[in-house]
């Protein structure tokens, strides 16, 4: 089954329209790949050389994680794009106190995690210690934790805000903050909570 791309319209005020137009470029890609992936290791997995030191097999396994990631932490962040400053709602404050104190001491430690990340931070439940957690991510396939159920999600690579920021992440960082868009992380976060 062939993936399709979800379609995005820039409606933020986070990123600038060319900012946001290379990023969908840049996600296309993903599916691409992800697409291409698949036919390969159904058409041609060449099972009798698969090992562990590399090679075909392995190569396209590896790459078969990362560009479903890809997509996905892509099509998360892009509904966590908002239009226009907000306010954070009933259950994200409630489960803002209850993981990290309060809606400050969550934003305090969201920004130190994205200031620190290479590609990703997240706001996740993670089931098995049923709590809360800002997780970082330097690439789409390594450091997600199993099981971990997505509520925030920001995009720190640079590609996604190098155009309209440069090298201040801190500005663009404070930007998504400012422009969540609540009402999605809302949702989100009414499964958990």
């Amino acid at each position: 089954m062939e993936v399709k791309a979800m379609p995005f319209t820039h409606n933020t005020s986070v990123v600038s329209r060319k900012q946001f137009d290379d990023h969908i470029t840049l996600y296309n890609g993903y599916v691409t790949m992800t697409n291409l992936t698949d036919k390969t290791l159904a058409t041609q997995p060449e099972y009798s050389t698969a090992n562990a030191s590399g090679g075909h097999f392995r190569g396209w396994k590896k790459t078969e994680t990362y560009a479903i990631n890809g997509i996905i932490l892509h099509e998360l962040y892009f509904q966590s794009l908002g239009s226009e400053a907000a306010e954070p709602q009933k259950k994200m404050q409630r489960l803002a106190e209850r993981y990290f104190g309060g809606i400050d001491k969550w934003r305090e430690d969201f920004t130190a995690c994205a200031t620190s990340a290479r590609g990703w931070c997240i706001l996740a439940y993670e089931q098995r210690t049923a709590t809360c957690r800002n997780i970082l991510l330097d690439t789409h396939d390594e450091g997600q934790i199993a099981t971990a159920f997505p509520i925030i999600v920001l995009d720190m690579y640079e590609h996604a805000y190098f155009l309209d920021y440069g090298t201040d992440k801190a500005t663009y960082i404070n930007r998504f903050l400012s422009n969540l868009a609540w009402d999605v992380a809302e949702k989100r976060a009414g499964i958990i909570m």
